[in-house]
């Protein structure tokens, strides 16, 4: 069916997830080999309704590092119960992803941005007969993390975000941040701002938030690639995770589920009466007032990066998994069905929320159900 209309999502309501068992996951990255290794969830957790169907051999799949915890989970359970497919997922980055699915290396892909109109027009190559489509599978905030020893509660603007990652406020003790927290004492610090060496969906979402929320500060035209100049680079999510955790004065954007162990997460003020917490719960008021943009079988998404509506939190993004509606290969289809199936799935998108992830709103991934079942 196609969206021709703009559709207003509904709020989600994750008091309604149930969880079917704990999920301890681990801070994992396309460049972290000792932890981010496929099945860190809890192999108690029960796998739930899973359907194997015809699903065997190798799936390779690549992308988005800020899926990566949930990926994790999720192959964990899956190959559980469907011990004749082995599932390689990469998490190299949003843009690694969707080239080595545009060259056909991949199943399917990881983007936490949607497919530009030259991505789709480059996956007609290899979908016979269709094309790449984006299915919203994933949601959440993306954490400021930070490392300032004694200050335990930052507030920050848009604005000075964007003077921090433009390297024109350099000190933790600078006016500017002053202003913002009355009731701290900031120390004479260097800032050290880590920003994505990798093409990154959470760089282009992040970016998106400056360019919204603070346009006379922040002059990039934004993207996956990392525009400004200054600043330290990493691999992955888990890579800024780390220079975070490491560094004294260091500040970073990541997914929530990686500002962990000894990292503290920027309280962001808005337009509201007061600063709002980096929460799976924050990011749902914000995500649920998104706007369904893709047309056909597309589910490509409209964020809102200035929401005013009190505890709504304003940097967000949504993970899509990027597949061929048509044309896909006939040895990895029926894996790639049946595990896109039960990652859309009750039990799928109940794992998500334990881990620092948002389920899709219900209107959302019903809608997904269907486009996968119709997979060709």
């Amino acid at each position: 069916m196609k969206l021709q209309r703009k559709n207003r999502l509904r709020a989600l309501s994750l008091g309604a997830v149930a969880l079917t068992g704990v999920l301890t996951l681990t801070a994992c990255g396309s460049d972290d080999t000792s932890e981010g290794a496929s099945g860190t969830g809890d192999s108690s957790a029960p796998a739930g309704n899973i359907d194997c169907g015809d699903a065997k051999g190798q799936l390779l799949a690549d992308g988005s590092s800020a899926q990566k915890n949930a990926i994790d989970a999720w192959v964990k359970q899956y190959q559980s119960t469907c011990k004749d497919v082995v599932i390689n997922y990469k998490g190299s980055g949003s843009g690694a992803g969707i080239t080595a699915f545009t060259q056909g290396q991949v199943a399917f892909a990881g983007s936490d941005s949607a497919l530009k109109p030259e991505e789709v027009t480059a996956s007609k190559e290899i979908c016979s007969g269709g094309q790449g489509i984006d299915l919203p599978m994933v949601g959440g905030p993306i954490a400021v993390g930070y490392n300032v020893p004694g200050v335990e509660n930052l507030v920050l603007d848009a604005k000075t975000l964007a003077l921090i990652f433009d390297s024109k406020i350099t000190n933790w003790n600078d006016e500017a941040i002053a202003a913002l927290n009355p009731d701290a004492t900031l120390p004479d610090l260097k800032i050290q701002a880590f920003h994505r060496s990798d093409e990154s969906g959470t760089t282009d979402n992040f970016t998106k938030y400056l360019i919204a929320a603070a346009p006379d500060n922040w002059k990039y035209e934004g993207g996956k690639a990392w525009e400004a100049k200054g600043g330290q680079s990493a691999q992955g999510s888990s890579g800024v995770a780390q220079g975070v955790k490491e560094t004294k004065g260091a500040i970073s954007y990541m997914e929530l589920s990686y500002a962990k162990d000894g990292i503290s997460t920027v309280d962001v003020k808005t337009g509201a009466a007061e600063p709002v917490k980096a929460t799976v719960e924050n990011a749902t008021k914000a995500i649920s007032e998104a706007e369904i943009v893709g047309t056909g079988k597309d589910l490509a998404l409209k964020l809102n990066y200035k929401p005013t509506a009190e505890g709504a939190y304003p940097i967000t993004l949504v993970t899509y998994e990027i597949v061929c509606d048509k044309g896909n290969k006939a040895d990895t289809l029926p894996a790639t069905k049946s595990f896109l199936t039960y990652v859309a799935s009750e039990d799928g998108q109940a794992l998500l929320s334990e881990a620092g992830y948002a389920p899709m709103p219900e209107e959302i991934i019903t809608k997904v159900r269907t486009t996968i079942s119709e997979l060709s």
